[in-house]
This record gives structure tokens, C-alpha cells and sequence, in this order.
């Protein structure tokens, strides 16, 4: 989080063939592919916990995780894809 945070800030003002030069770099794009995976897998778990709470019928609730975690698997496969097809 605190190598997101940091390259974030630097890339802030640069162009974007620069930013997609960045992103092309092996080690920022394993890096930035597991923060993906990471913050996903968070915020899958964050709102499954909020379905918990708020949701009474147990079908509903049921077919909201799931969803839930479909979604938290395909998004970040989509991203770390779309992420290694990145050329300059």
C-alpha cells in the first residue's frame, strides 16, 4: 500500500505515455497486479460483512455474496489482463 501510495503521487502530474511506461515495468506491475488482487479481496470482504448486517432474507443475502465474489474474482482478472497487454 505505502509503494501505491508514493508512485501514485509521482505519477500524479506525468503524461500518459509515462504513466503507461510505469505500468509496463516488471516489477511495478507485479506490484500493482497484487495490489489489485488485495484490494478486491478487502473490499469483497468489507461488503459481504455489510450484507451480513443489513440483509434479513437469506436467499437475497445468498445470491448478494455470490455475486459479490464473482465479481471480486473477474474484476481483477480483467484489470491484471488488461495490465499485461499494456504496450508502449
Amino acid at each position: 500500500m505505502f509503494w501505491f501510495i508514493i508512485n501514485l503521487a509521482s505519477l500524479y502530474d506525468k503524461e500518459y505515455i509515462e504513466v503507461v511506461k510505469f505500468l509496463s515495468e516488471q516489477p511495478s506491475k507485479t506490484l500493482f497486479c497484487l495490489f489489485v488482487v488485495f484490494s478486491f479481496f478487502f473490499s469483497a470482504l468489507t461488503i459481504s460483512e455489510i450484507f451480513e448486517d443489513y440483509i434479513n432474507n437469506e436467499k437475497t443475502k445468498n445470491v448478494a455474496n455470490k455475486a459479490l465474489n464473482i465479481f471480486a474474482i473477474v474484476m481483477p482478472l480483467i484489470t491484471i489482463i488488461s495490465l499485461f497487454n499494456l504496450n508502449i
